[in-house]
């Protein structure tokens, strides 16, 4: 990997982490707001970095062969994958307090964290699925009520079908392009 690849990384990532930190400082939603369009509104920034990420940073890399993703990434010295970039989006934001959460869910998990975390979110998630529509509700954790949609999240490239259709632990073998592979669940906080 050249130090030029590395900096262009570097730089998106920061990036990415930047927009995440100026969202979460604001205190997301601003009153007035319906909960449903702040979802919205994280849900095209988290699906925009993402889609950016897997098709102009990881497929590009790639092809290149300068230097691939890979689940193992942090030791492998790679790129993370584009659902372990989610994650530690996901995660740096919580460690900064942010008022909302996000993290990816399937039906079909790799990593048994990304597995729905009740019967609830399971049964909405196969609507999701079934459907390709966004589904919405309110749930309840630490005493905290929010927001929950979970939107469809689809196999926007390659890369993604044939990472999980060629993976060893993977429960399903036969995704196409575009198909729905589960779920981004974003949660936005309705107690003040």
């Amino acid at each position: 990997m050249t130090k030029r690849t590395v900096a262009v990384c570097g730089v998106i990532f920061v990036l990415g982490l930047v927009a995440g930190w100026n969202l979460s400082t604001e205190r997301l939603p601003v009153q007035g707001i319906p909960a449903r369009t702040v979802a919205d509104y994280l849900h095209g920034v988290i699906e925009a970095d993402r889609t950016f990420y897997t098709q102009h940073i990881v497929e590009r890399m790639e092809a290149m062969l300068i230097v691939n993703a890979s689940e193992d990434w942090i030791n492998e010295k790679t790129l993370p994958l584009p659902a372990q970039f989610l994650r530690e989006s996901s995660r740096s934001l919580r460690l900064r307090d942010a008022p909302f959460r996000y993290r990816l869910v399937s039906l079909w998990p790799l990593n048994p964290q990304n597995s729905p975390a009740s019967d609830h979110e399971r049964q909405m998630l196969e609507q999701v699925v079934e459907f390709g529509e966004v589904m919405e509700g309110e749930v309840t954790s630490n005493d905290k009520r929010y927001f929950q949609a979970i939107y469809p999240d689809r196999a926007v490239s390659r890369a993604c079908v044939s990472c999980h259709n060629a993976h060893v632990e993977s429960p399903k073998r036969d995704f196409k392009l575009n198909n729905v592979m589960g779920g981004l669940v974003i949660e936005v906080p309705l107690d003040s």
